[in-house]
């Protein structure tokens, strides 16, 4: 059994499987995914090179943050192991003009299949959702070339993500549904430090990201209690 067979859970590809169809409908299930993906965009790239950079989205989906990169001018790989979110992103290609080379692959199998070939690797909203976090954090760190950037998005274990992030977007908002996140798979800061410093990063920078859902803005900010960005370099 390969090691993206093993860190995966099948009952969160069945999840977003679920709700790949209306990946791309801005008032559907992905619509906070809509909401913030311009915000981190900017983020990412206030802090990378983007154009003419070949980056890694790691748990790409549908293919939002893909696009985004490749309209940028980053030659874009996007993985995911859920084979209906990877036929949704390729159909929207159509649409967009825009070029990304998506594959239902995991990061392991691709760091085996291209060691430190990526300048920049984004994972956004996947390490919450994997059985072994610190195999991924690996993983990725070993498609980066000497030098290279990875950027993080995940949701801290506190009782504010847990209000806000369950309670509120799952059950009394219906932002998401029911069932998108285990509050004993979010992760501290101070943990994603170790593990980044066990695969060979750095942890160089933190940001909270900010959502107000009823007016649909989202925002940097200093908090990182709910959900938040990280920056990490690999030595080079």
């Amino acid at each position: 059994m390969s090691a993206s067979a093993v860190n995966v859970d099948p009952a969160e590809l069945g999840k977003f499987a679920a709700h790949a169809a209306r990946w791309w409908d801005a008032g559907g299930a992905a619509r906070p995914l809509h909401d913030l993906n311009p915000v981190r965009v900017q983020w990412i790239a206030a802090r990378v090179a983007l154009r003419g950079a070949r980056v890694l989205d790691a748990g790409c989906g549908g293919g939002l943050l893909s696009e985004a990169l490749a309209a940028r001018g980053a030659r874009v790989t996007g993985i995911d192991l859920t084979p209906q979110l990877i036929e949704v992103a390729k159909l929207h290609l159509h649409e967009s003009g825009l070029d990304v080379d998506y594959r239902v692959q995991g990061a392991e199998d691709l760091a085996r299949a291209e060691p430190e070939a990526f300048d920049v690797a984004c994972c956004l909203e996947l390490i919450e959702h994997v059985p072994d976090p610190a195999a991924l954090l690996r993983a990725l760190a070993d498609l980066l070339r000497p030098g290279g950037a990875l950027v993080l998005s995940t949701l801290n274990r506190t009782p504010q993500a847990f209000v806000g992030a369950i309670l509120g977007a799952e059950y009394l908002l219906r932002l998401l549904p029911r069932g998108t996140h285990r509050y004993a798979r979010f992760i501290r800061p101070s943990e994603l430090a170790a593990m980044l410093r066990d695969a060979g990063m750095q942890l160089v920078e933190l940001a909270g990201l900010g959502y107000e859902p009823l007016s649909r803005r989202a925002w940097v900010s200093r908090r990182v209690d709910i959900n938040y960005l990280a920056l990490a370099r690999k030595p080079g």
